[in-house]
């Protein structure tokens, strides 16, 4: 089974005795694997490996099959001089490269008014000008404190965190000592490279505390899995060696000029030496997102399920050319596109560039790019022009792009959300949530609509009943948990915050929470208020909701007519899907 692993460093290794081949552990979590299906329904595994200082190792396992699998290249790229390569050995740009040293605090899912255990690992950094460093966010993610340490140099220097990129998987760091800063000199950007191109990976894995240099060449240029984002983005695959500890560190070219960051693996039985560096189209990405905004707001998506249109007969009854668009199948109801692209529109061209009948568009010397690579270009708030035949019919629509929004998150930078109603705890589901409680503690129907359903609306959540805190007030209602509540007194929940203000505003005698199936649970008002500063005393609980849902509730619903959409049967992502001739863009 193949791997993909976002890599950060640990002090030692620890290698399960049955496993065929060698496998790095999680450092992020607790050690759980989550529960998979068979393997002749998926193609590949995503397992983000990284390693922790500590006592407990353990790994987190995530089922994604990479089944678009475009070759894709800078189209706006000049054709570069090539100069004289450079000699590695004592080049001072390596002074750049650091090493970072993260304490981590992640939030505890089950039981969301605590953290869990501090952990530490190590990766790498290099530095990019301005006081700033450039870093993978898996290094960084949930940190408690951030340290960096210079090549060469015996005092750590304290970081932060200025912005993390959760789907590019990169993060920005800054440190105020001007001691750190004093001698050194910012790398230099290069462009994208070339099939077969020399590649240098720098950066402080594992096997020694000095830096640690290795060399390969490009091997493939395409749209490949984030391991940590869970997203689709353009990504260079080399042959150079990536170990626990590279993560965040620069590869270069020849001319010593960084082309990308090294930010995980592909592990199999089957392969060998298969790295992924992101590549500084990406980089930049963020880094300008991050100018413009002041802070990272995402890659950009249409947000509209599409189908190929190889076949011939599918073209001819749709009026279309031979090789041209793809088939809109579905758009999600809280994108932009939602009222300007219908079901059964073919999507010919985007911002003036055709689009082929396999989602693909032209590009430099007879490739061909993936058209979902064009739109994560772009930022979030840009208008996009789109091309489109309807029923025949040429036109062409405009319409604004921005980050997709997930019913069932697969990060959150913030704490989570929970409401304790009389020992009844309620959370918002998300992918987190099923990691740590795993799969099947969920059942077949929530897991289901947490892997095929649809944000109707922008702030929409899936709020469960994850553990109840047994006492007299909850008598027979203790062995409930991870069930989703549908409705409180007869009105449907829009997300956590709704529920609270529900709960809050109440006025009738009782509190109903109806869950799915119809499955009832009534609760005194006045005994649940007597009881619930007990219940938190004696589980040692500070409060009994989370500091978000002290705010006054705002709606974000919007439009209530979708709130009656069927979107319970659609592949959230690329990776559910299990026909080729299926996309997201």
């Amino acid at each position: 089974m193949a791997a993909v692993a976002a890599l950060f460093s640990p002090s030692s290794l620890s290698v399960p005795s049955s496993s065929r081949k060698t496998t790095f552990f999680c450092s992020a979590k607790p050690w759980r694997t989550r529960n998979h299906v068979p393997d002749k329904h998926r193609r590949n595994e995503v397992e983000r490996v990284s390693q922790r200082k500590g006592k407990e190792e353990g790994r987190v396992v995530k089922s994604m099959k990479n089944k678009e699998k475009s070759l894709l290249y800078d189209y706006n790229l000049e054709e570069q001089q090539v100069l004289d390569p450079i000699d590695f050995q004592g080049s001072s740009f390596l002074n750049a490269v650091v090493k970072v040293y993260t304490t981590h605090t992640s939030p505890d899912y089950s039981l969301p008014w605590q953290k869990q255990r501090q952990y530490a690992s190590t990766g790498s950094a290099f530095m990019i000008g301005d006081g700033k460093l450039l870093t993978n966010a898996h290094c960084v993610e949930h940190s408690a404190q951030v340290k960096v340490k210079k090549r060469g140099d015996d005092t750590k220097y304290v970081a932060k965190v200025l912005a993390i990129g959760i789907e590019c998987d990169m993060a920005l760091l800054s440190v105020e000592s001007e001691k750190f800063w004093k001698g050194t000199e910012p790398l230099s950007f290069g462009r994208l490279p070339s099939l077969q191109d020399s590649v240098t990976v720098v950066g402080y894995p594992l096997g020694g505390d000095t830096i640690s240099v290795t060399k390969g060449i490009v091997s493939r240029i395409e749209v490949t899995s984030y391991a940590h984002g869970a997203s689709d983005l353009l990504g260079i695959q080399i042959d150079a060696a990536i170990n626990s500890g590279n993560s965040g560190g620069p590869a270069f070219n020849d001319q010593g000029e960084c082309i990308g960051v090294a930010f995980q693996v592909y592990r199999g039985d089957d392969a060998e030496n298969i790295g992924y560096v992101i590549p500084t189209t990406v980089v930049s990405h963020f880094l300008q997102d991050y100018e413009k905004n002041g802070k990272y707001t995402g890659f950009p998506s249409l947000g509209v399920l599409l189908q190929k249109m190889e076949n011939p007969a599918l073209s001819e009854c749709l009026k279309v050319s031979d090789h041209e668009g793809v088939l809109v199948r579905k758009v999600e109801p809280t994108s932009p596109a939602y009222d300007i692209l219908k079901k059964g529109d073919v999507i010919v061209s985007f911002d003036g560039t055709s689009v082929g009948n396999e989602g693909t568009v032209p590009f430099r010397s007879s490739e061909r790019i993936a058209f979902r690579y064009l739109v994560s270009q772009k930022y979030c708030g840009d208008v996009a022009e789109i091309g489109i035949i309807r029923a025949g019919s040429h036109m062409k629509v405009r319409t604004v792009v921005i980050p997709r929004e997930y019913l069932v998150p697969y990060h959150n930078d913030d704490d989570p959300s929970y409401i304790i109603v009389a020992g009844l705890v309620f959370t918002p589901l998300s992918e987190a949530f099923i990691e740590e409680e795993g799969e099947e503690s969920l059942g077949l129907k929530l897991l289901a609509k947490a892997r095929y359903s649809l944000a109707r609306f922008k702030g929409e959540q899936i709020v469960i009943l994850s553990q109840v805190l047994a006492h007299d007030v909850n008598i027979g209602y203790e062995d409930m948990g991870n069930q989703q509540v549908m409705k409180f007194n007869g009105i449907a929940i829009k997300n956590i915050h709704h529920l609270a203000h529900l709960v809050d505003s109440c006025k009738d005698k009782y509190f109903i929470f109806e869950f799915e199936d119809n499955y009832l649970v009534v609760l005194d008002k006045e005994k649940a208020a007597e009881a619930s500063p007990r219940i938190l005393k004696d589980n040692g609980i500070p409060s009994g909701r989370s500091t978000d849902l002290f705010e006054p509730y705002a709606d974000l619903s919007g439009d209530n007519r979708l709130l009656d959409l069927d979107i319970g049967d659609t592949p959230i992502t690329n990776s559910e899907i299990d026909s080729e001739g299926l996309l997201w863009a």
